[in-house]
């Protein structure tokens, strides 16, 4: 029976498996007619290899990528279609039909890189916008030895004004549109938006690890950034991996800087003779037979060097990439220099069917900056008799400690004997997590963290001429401010028929932390060995010798709520609206939070049916918005409050045996403070002629700041505790139009020429400065000071006038003895020094036009551009020039060959009058860079493109000072006081190389 069973299963078992065969032969014999292998290869328009493009077969799932030869495999019918993409390529499909290979070059889809632009809390098409925004690419940013991103944009952006000195470690000044704040520093800045991150600082970035930067000028725009988006918004979006593709960059220069101009002091033998002309000797302690060059002492040739390494890659759920940058930059001045290290690292993935995305990105920055004190070592440099050396026989520092005048300290002692250092460490992490929730619609949350670590140190030792008799003083100030940011907001994007509208709604808290550590200045060593390291060993004899810094910590938070509607009718009829509701602890009371709304609307004239018949215009586009936005920027938690700490001045007391501080009030509390509003109207023309051929945008603003904030209005003792308070009174406007316009002059297969200039007019007027309750008539600013001048102010900010407005005594020319006069307030012409009251309105430091223009050109494998940029319209005063033109005081100072030319007699010489009031107009040819691009024949290398740059190749001005670039920001702009550094002109090789 058993035999029998299996017997019965076994021919069972038998016939299916017979029956599995036969379907499989019939299987594989249908699909071997249905399918077939193809191969081929994907290459750029160069004939170079492009791995990781999907080949998909149209209508299915069913795909592949290439290799990194360009090779790929499929299997499809002769009836398919295969699509071949690639992020920043034009998408290409064809027909299988009866080819095994079919081989692909996929162009370059340019327009759409060109055309998306980054928004608050999302993008945009170019052509969609309703509001001022300029976009530029890494391939247009400033090439040479940059420091800081923002000098990136220089020359780039109509209506932006980026001003930097040849200071390594010093900042740019930064102003969009004019300045519209009485206050200095962060207030007068644009906001910064890195990856989405709002208030990142962009020393966070090298600038090879840029992608774009987008620069939101009109309220339209920034509004949705609320409360801190009144001097305009420039968001930097990194670069990432593209899909497919895995990559491998290397950027590095060496460069070479020099300073551009020197001020022509007289030699020891020429001031010997100019005082020998007019009967004058020096004293004998003053002239050692030396003929020495202080300048030349102090300035250096500078070297710097750069090296970014990143790589990364992207598949279809996943990119990710790192860099890191090592930038060390040798200042022109000697013992300045900047060493910096920039890490950054990032993973994006997504999850579910691409339903979910999870992101973590992570920067840090360390530098190390060394510093001189440059307000003493400056001025001394120009100042210091040259008839005298350096170092006395037995090699210590030669100083004269009695002399007076202005050159009374050994410049070369200033720098050698007093070191400045700053350690900085910035980290920044940023973890994104993106749901879609439905079709069109998603939720993106956020969780930022910032830490800026600063560890300050200084050492004046034993031999400072800043510190005598103190046996070295040592300061070390060392500061955690900390930033935490958390944002959650929904997007909707929804397309039916003629109609698209996309929403956003969110919600935004920030907690900023500042001032978290200690300062503590102490003195007298037994050496100097150990310079600011181990202050133990301070032996102070006193306990005022020991100082703490005053720098109260302090905790800020930011809540928001904001939302906002985009609709686009038939891409005919645009419109955008917004509004954002902030709340800050920063504020009193009464007004901690305010809304900021914002609309716009945009025609898109060249979609209607009467623009067929022109068609010489390719793209036409009106738009015009209004919109508030504010400004809280520079605040801490504690401005609006009463606040007690030691009154200036004051000094310890006995208090019951003990040793106390004095402590009293130290600001007035106003519970009504709140921020500063700016009101933008903005009405602009895109438009594109010849198939885009030649593009352009016309802007008009009127940029109308209220509830301007002072800290020195003046109220009664009876009312308040202090004769001073903080309060929201004036109003500045700012009015004007940019232009900018980009065209290619000439393009064949082998040679291109574009060109892009810009130019803006701006008008600053400062409206008003009081109100009802606090009056205030004018505001005098610019003390310089100077001999017999330390009472003195150079600008005023007075109602009707323009921020930067000089107020100076009026130079009449010189009488019959050489001697300088002047029109005193009576009209009446005296050679004696003015009373302060003969000051008159003498013009003012803004600019009536910026401009920049840009030519780039390329031929084969070769490119070439230059950028010519400058200002009109602005005047300078040269203090400077002021100070050092003291012929009476040469037995004491040096002076330089313009008082050649001064009386010996004329007391009045170095007075600042308007005499000194330049034009601060230039034309600068900023940087031009030739380079050659090999394209080796290897799949392994990309490209390789060797480059040389020259920054600062000219200028012409008829300023003659230093540099007509003088800083522009805060509030006394446009003035040259004895503590310009040098600029100066660089020289890079560079090599960049894709991998």
């Amino acid at each position: 029976m058993k035999q029998n069973y299996e017997k019965t299963y076994l021919s069972l078992i038998s016939k299916w498996q017979c029956l599995v065969a036969i379907l499989l032969f019939f299987s594989l014999n249908v699909n071997a007619q249905g399918s077939k292998t193809v191969t081929g290869k994907v290459v750029d328009e160069t004939n170079q290899p492009l791995p990781g493009v999907t080949v998909r077969i149209k209508g299915s799932n069913l795909g592949t990528s290439t290799d990194t030869y360009g090779v790929y495999t499929i299997q499809a019918k002769p009836s398919d279609r295969l699509t071949f993409s690639l992020l920043g390529s034009l998408t290409k499909e064809i027909s299988v039909d009866n080819q095994n290979k079919i081989n692909v070059t996929l162009m370059p889809d340019n327009q759409t890189l060109k055309d998306v632009v980054v928004i608050g809390y999302g993008t945009a098409n170019k052509k969609d916008l309703t509001g001022a925004v300029t976009s530029v690419k890494s391939e247009e940013f400033n090439q040479g030895v940059l420091v800081n991103p923002a000098q990136l944009l220089q020359g780039k952006v109509a209506g932006l004004n980026v001003t930097k000195s040849g200071d390594p470690n010093a900042k740019p000044s930064t102003i969009l549109r004019g300045p519209s704040t009485l206050r200095e520093g962060a207030a007068q800045e644009p906001f910064y938006v890195i990856d989405g991150v709002p208030g990142a600082s962009i020393d966070l970035l090298a600038p090879a690890d840029i992608e774009n930067i987008d620069i939101l000028k009109d309220a339209s725009s920034t509004a949705i950034y609320g409360s801190r988006a009144a001097n305009g918004v420039i968001i930097v979006t990194t670069k990432r991996s593209k899909s497919g593709q895995s990559r491998l960059n290397y950027s590095g220069y060496a460069a070479v800087e020099k300073v551009s101009k020197k001020y022509d002091m007289l030699s020891a033998p020429e001031l010997r003779q100019y005082l020998a002309d007019n009967k004058q000797i020096l004293n004998p302690v003053d002239d050692d037979g030396s003929d020495t060059n202080w300048q030349s002492l102090l300035e250096r040739t500078g070297y710097s060097q750069n090296h970014n390494l990143s790589y990364g890659g992207a598949g279809q759920t996943s990119d990710y990439g790192a860099s890191v940058n090592y930038l060390d930059n040798k200042g022109i001045l000697k013992n300045t220099s900047l060493k910096r290290t920039i890490v950054r690292a990032f993973l994006n993935e997504k999850f579910f069917n691409d339903r979910l995305k999870l992101g973590l990105t992570i920067t840090n920055s360390n530098s190390k900056s060394s510093d001189v004190y440059q307000s003493q070592a400056l001025p001394n440099m120009l100042f210091y008799l040259p008839t005298v050396n350096p170092f006395n026989a037995d090699g210590s520092y030669k100083e004269n400690y009695n002399r007076t005048g202005s050159g009374t300290r050994n410049p070369l002692s200033i720098v050698d004997n007093n070191v400045i250092d700053n350690l900085n460490n910035k980290t920044l992490i940023n973890g994104m997590a993106q749901v879609n929730i439905i079709d069109g619609l998603k939720f993106t949350a956020s969780v930022s963290s910032q830490r800026d670590q600063n560890n300050y140190s200084t050492y004046l030792n034993s031999q400072s001429g800043l510190a005598r008799g103190v046996n070295g003083q040592a300061q070390k100030i060392d500061v955690l401010n900390k930033s935490q940011v958390l944002e959650g907001y929904f997007n909707y994007d929804k397309t039916f028929g003629k109609h698209s509208l996309k929403l956003l709604g969110g919600y935004s808290w920030q907690e900023d932390r500042t001032n978290d550590g200690f300062g503590v200045t102490t003195q007298n060593f037994s050496n100097d060995n150990l310079g600011y390291n181990n202050l133990f060993l301070s032996n102070p004899s006193l306990l005022s010798q020991i100082a703490f810094n005053n720098a109260p910590i302090s905790t800020l938070r930011l809540i928001s709520y904001y939302g906002r509607v985009q609709y686009n009718y038939n891409e005919k009829y645009l419109f955008q609206a917004s509004l954002r509701d902030d709340g800050s602890s920063a504020f009193g009371k009464n007004n901690r939070w305010g809304l900021f709304p914002a609309v716009s609307a945009g025609w898109r004239i060249i979609s209607e049916d009467f623009m067929q018949s022109v068609p010489v215009i390719s793209d036409l586009k009106l738009r015009a918005g209004y919109g508030v936005s504010g400004n809280s920027l520079g605040f801490d938690a504690f401005s609006s409050l009463l606040i007690y700490g030691t009154l200036p001045g004051s000094n310890k007391f006995l208090n019951n045996g003990s040793i106390s501080n004095a402590i009293g009030p130290v600001r007035n509390p106003n519970p009504d403070l709140k921020w500063e509003s700016t009101a933008t109207t903005n009405i602009g023309l895109d438009f594109g002629l010849f198939n885009d051929r030649i593009t352009g945008s016309l802007d008009f603003y009127v940029k109308q700041t209220s509830d301007l904030i002072y800290d020195r209005y003046e109220v009664s003792t009876t009312q308040f505790f202090l004769p001073t308070i903080t309060a929201n009174v004036g109003k500045i406007k700012n009015t004007g139009i940019e232009f900018s316009l980009n065209a290619t002059v000439f393009k064949t297969d082998s040679f291109r020429w574009t060109t892009s200039p810009n130019i803006a007019h701006n008008k600053n007027v400062v409206e008003t400065l009081s109100d009802d309750f606090y009056k205030i008539a004018a505001i005098q600013t610019a003390q310089l000071g100077g001999k017999g001048q330390s009472g003195n102010f150079s600008q005023l900010i007075q109602p009707g006038y323009a921020l930067g407005t000089f107020n100076l005594w009026n130079y009449a020319g010189k009488n019959a003895a050489g001697v300088s006069t002047y029109i005193n307030a009576a009209g009446q012409t005296i050679a004696t020094q003015p009373l302060t009251t003969d000051a008159k309105i003498a013009g003012n430091a803004q600019p009536k036009l910026i401009y920049g223009w840009v030519n780039s050109f390329s031929y084969k494998n070769w490119d070439f551009n230059f950028l010519v940029r400058g200002v009109l319209g602005n005047k300078i005063l040269n203090a400077t020039k002021a100070s050092l033109n003291n012929p009476a005081d040469a037995k004491l100072q040096n002076i330089p060959t313009f008082t050649l030319g001064e009386s010996f007699s004329d007391i009045n010489a170095y007075l600042i009058s308007d005499r000194f009031l330049e034009s601060g107009s230039y034309l600068r040819l900023d940087n031009a860079t030739l380079g050659y691009t090999l394209k080796p024949k290897t799949p392994a290398i990309k490209a390789i493109r060797l480059y040389v740059t020259a920054n600062n190749l000219f200028v012409i001005t008829k300023y003659s000072g230093l540099d007509p670039e003088i800083n522009i920001g805060g509030l006394t702009p446009g003035i040259d006081n004895n503590n310009y550094y040098p600029k100066t002109r660089t020289f890079s090789f560079g090599v960049s190389a894709s991998f």
